[in-house]
């Protein structure tokens, strides 16, 4: 009898994690750039990632918002809302929550031709191409994707119109031990 070989930590019989997954990951951005972007563009990799630090650690964004609330800005999203887990987890980078994938799935997306990828005052500008909209449009009718659909929504809401700079201030004053005082390329955890 032949006996399997693992491969690296996981052995192929095991379930596939959907945090594994670039496709996974990909729908997400897309969706991001969708949601939370003017026309589905959005300028910058600061303010791409700290939107989706927002979308993927829905307990950090439950504070933020209430923060935000605090200063003014309206939320119509109820405060009595019931722990959420982390979707997929990012590590702690030089201008805070990042996650070490961006690069291989914005070059995905690319490739695709579901988003074009331009400087725009030094800055990146990241932009759905019509077929990334209907790509965008067609995963947000899946039910599977409701949830982060809504969430996205609400997060443009409050935080679409701050820039990456500003976002990034917001999280680290925010969550000063969970991120800003967490070592570089350690993961972030509530």
């Amino acid at each position: 009898m032949k006996s399997f070989k693992r491969l690296g930590t996981c052995s192929v019989g095991l379930p596939l994690l959907a945090d594994d997954v670039i496709e996974f990951h990909a729908a997400r951005i897309l969706l991001l750039f969708n949601y939370c972007g003017v026309n589905g563009r959005i300028d910058g990799l600061t303010k791409m990632a700290k939107l989706d630090f927002f979308a993927r650690y829905p307990e950090f964004y439950d504070v933020a918002r209430r923060a935000e609330k605090m200063n003014g800005v309206v939320s119509e999203q109820s405060d009595n809302l019931p722990y959420k887990p982390v979707e997929a987890a990012m590590v702690r980078h030089h201008y805070g929550p990042w996650d070490k994938r961006y690069y291989h799935i914005l070059a995905l997306l690319e490739a695709k031709q579901l988003i074009t990828i331009t400087m725009y005052r030094n800055s990146y500008r990241f932009c759905l191409t019509t077929e990334g909209k209907l790509r965008a449009k067609t995963l947000a009718e899946k039910p599977s994707f409701a949830p982060i659909v809504e969430r996205l929504r609400e997060i443009k809401s409050i935080f679409g119109s701050k820039s990456g700079s500003a976002l990034k201030n917001l999280i680290y004053r925010l969550f000063d031990e969970e991120v800003s005082q967490r070592p570089i390329g350690e993961m972030i955890r509530p």
